[in-house]
């Protein structure tokens, strides 16, 4: 039996400059996988709990050397000597010496560590797809995020991404190739027009902008000048992260994030403002997060007045939790969900909602976190798991381009048993 001979982590930095884990589990046979925890910036309430150390000495307060202590001497000693093919297995024993609800004891950042590299263990001894029957293996249409704005970037935008999400390629290949290009393109339209060429948390670039509508402008102007058709080609999506700028006392959505003296939208304006936006631009047919996780009549609404015709995907809302999930397909509400692992704490669980998912129809997208590492894991499961997409940021900053990379690995790796067909939604 090929079972888990040591675990040990070390303080390591994501991609942000602040502290996170790298966990690195042995086998008996020698095999050895490395898996580094990422973290975000917009967070659900109901994100599954990281520990940090509160050492105002060290890291302003963000180290995890006791999410570090915890693994070496909680969570390691019950599991060495347990099957690394028994992921189920290892994540329960993890959640029940954590006893708490969101995993505030022993920190999700400890358990995904581990969860991570065992996985990945069990990935390098059966293969990618080892727990399907055929060899054909999906590759997955990149959400790349080219404008950064809300809490990923100090300029102006209320909005946290805009996106582009080359559909009508033939191949992950071709896609990575037109999103790049379109990439560059912007990069020569904000030069030409005089703006910041900086990028923000997840490489995308932050120019200073008046509005939303101006993002996706000049991300529409991006895909003609470099030679591709808005909405047959490449298709715009949006991440509003709208909790970020919605008013729990008031009930009401700020107009900008950074300037409360513009006024605010009630939660049937801010219905009204993405169904505008959706006429506006044709070719934008996904909206993540466009109203608060708290604003649950608002998502009912614009779920059931656009959700024919646009993905409605949930982060915050749904956090990647099994509960939530379910509490949206009972109430109709969205038609998607962003799978992010740290969010719930294990491979185990985040597999068990992927299913939720699958059963009841709803669109899934794995998806990296702002403060990302060199790791490249979430390319491999999102391939595993079958996804149509992935969110992954811009082809900008090692963190990004290590996932793009991977995939373009595996697309050479399977040949002719690889295939890029992204399901979208119909064009309007």
């Amino acid at each position: 039996m090929t079972s888990i001979a040591s675990i040990y982590a070390i303080e390591i930095l994501d991609s942000r400059g602040y502290p996170t884990i790298q966990v690195c589990v042995e086998t008996n046979e020698g095999a050895r996988e490395v898996a580094r925890v990422p973290s975000g910036a917009s967070t659900g309430k109901k994100e599954a709990c990281e520990i940090r150390d509160c050492d105002l000495k060290r890291f302003f307060g963000k180290g995890v050397l006791n999410a570090i202590h915890n693994i070496h001497s909680i969570l390691a000693p019950s599991l060495i000597g347990h099957s690394v093919f028994d992921q189920r297995g290892v994540d329960e024993i993890m959640i029940a010496l954590d006893r708490s609800k969101n995993k505030s004891s022993i920190g999700a950042n400890a358990m995904l560590g581990i969860s991570i590299a065992v996985f990945k263990l069990a990935l390098s001894k059966r293969g990618i797809c080892f727990d399907k029957c055929d060899c054909a293996i999906r590759l997955p249409c990149p959400m790349m995020n080219l404008i950064n704005g809300g809490v990923h970037a100090d300029n102006g935008l209320t909005f946290q991404e805009f996106m582009i999400r080359p559909v009508g390629a033939s191949s992950f290949k071709e896609a990575l190739r037109w999103g790049a290009e379109i990439y560059q393109t912007l990069r020569a339209i904000l030069k030409r027009n005089h703006l910041s060429t900086s990028v923000g948390d997840e490489g995308g670039f932050a120019p200073r902008l008046k509005s939303d509508q101006e993002a996706l402008q000049m991300l529409r102007e991006a895909i003609l000048e470099a030679g591709f058709l808005p909405g047959k080609d490449v298709r715009l999506g949006l991440d509003c992260a709208a909790s970020e700028f919605f008013q729990e006392d008031s009930q009401d959505y700020l107009i900008s994030i950074h300037n409360k003296q513009m006024g605010t939208r009630s939660s049937d304006e801010q219905v009204d403002y993405l169904k505008n936006l959706l006429k506006q631009y044709p070719e934008l047919d996904s909206i993540e997060d466009g109203l608060s996780e708290s604003d649950w009549d608002g998502w009912e609404k614009f779920t059931k007045e656009v959700g024919e015709d646009c993905q409605i995907i949930g982060d915050d809302l749904f956090v990647t939790q099994m509960q939530e999930l379910n509490k949206g397909i009972e109430s109709k509400i969205a038609n998607g969900i962003l799978i992010k692992p740290n969010q719930v704490g294990t491979i185990t669980e985040t597999l068990d909602v992927i299913e939720l998912a699958k059963k009841c129809g709803y669109i899934y997208i794995p998806s990296h976190r702002s403060g990302d590492t060199e790791d490249s894991f979430l390319s491999d499961f999102t391939v595993h798991t079958g996804a149509g997409q992935i969110k992954i940021g811009a082809p900008c900053r090692s963190e990004r381009t290590c996932k793009y990379n991977r995939l373009l690995e595996i697309e050479h790796e399977f040949g002719g048993r690889a295939y890029y067909n992204p399901k979208v939604m119909k064009s309007r």
